[in-house]
């Protein structure tokens, strides 16, 4: 038996109810997640994965149950505490969601100057240690769509990194993206959280990337409205009950 993992809870979510308005798409969420693991949220198109990001990270509140941030019910928190919660978590979308306006080091920079006092020029050495660690410094003066798509989200990725989260979610990282990039790519993700002891929550489908670096990966489906099956992805791959869950590891159609 494997002992107990005893770090500390940094999500939880207590039977969530997750949709938009009167459409609910999931009712009975539960999972924990933990301080320094690489989570991956997964399971089959319209689910609600990215539902379900927006609710942990505040953008829509979830229809029911809660969802605690390092004990803090994020729906309910309000102003101090809700800023001070927001600074725990950093958020990179899909698409990147870099500002066009704004060359790549001062998008690194904005989140400094929104919600630091650091003076000028700890910001701008901050953001540069960012994109030095993203591995695009030398692109610093560059316009977003001069950047290909891995630069992007590499790019978004420093912005998400700027405030020193404890939490970072990724949503759909690797799409779009060829399959070197996208190894590239997790293997920056692997070393932030194993360097920095950062937890690490990724809404994807994309096997490659979680049988390279996810700790677990929990598996959402409408079938019971909830969590079908959470795990190693290896466990899961070949030694879930459910043959959804396996049949989706090991590609097999239904």
């Amino acid at each position: 038996m494997e002992p107990p993992d005893t770090r500390d809870i940094m999500i939880s979510c207590r039977h969530v109810a997750s949709g938009y308005g009167s459409k609910p798409l999931m009712s009975d969420i539960n999972l924990e997640i933990r301080r320094g693991e690489i989570v991956f949220i997964l399971g089959g198109s319209g689910c609600g994965k990215s539902t379900l990001l927006r609710h942990m990270i505040g953008q829509v509140p979830q229809i029911g149950g809660t969802i605690l941030i390092k004990g803090v019910d994020i729906a309910a928190a309000r102003g101090a505490e809700r800023d001070a919660l927001r600074r725990v978590f950093g958020v990179m979308y899909q698409s990147g969601a870099l500002f066009g306006n704004l060359s790549v080091l001062d998008n690194v920079l904005l989140p400094l100057e929104e919600f630091t006092d650091l003076p000028a020029p700890l910001r701008l050495e901050t953001a540069r240690l960012w994109l030095a660690r993203v591995g695009l410094l030398p692109q610093a003066s560059m316009m977003p769509a001069d950047l290909s798509g891995g630069m992007k989200k590499r790019a978004a990725i420093a912005r998400a990194m700027a405030l020193d989260p404890e939490i970072l979610f990724l949503d759909e990282p690797g799409a779009g993206l060829d399959p070197v990039t996208s190894a590239r790519l997790d293997s920056l993700i692997l070393s932030l959280s194993r360097d920095l002891g950062m937890t690490v929550v990724i809404i994807s489908h994309e096997l490659a990337s979680i049988e390279a670096i996810a700790d677990r990966a929990v598996y959402l489906d409408r079938s019971v409205n909830g969590v079908l099956d959470a795990g190693t992805p290896a466990w899961l791959r070949d030694e879930s009950p459910h043959a959804a869950v396996r049949a989706f590891f090991n590609r097999r159609p239904d």
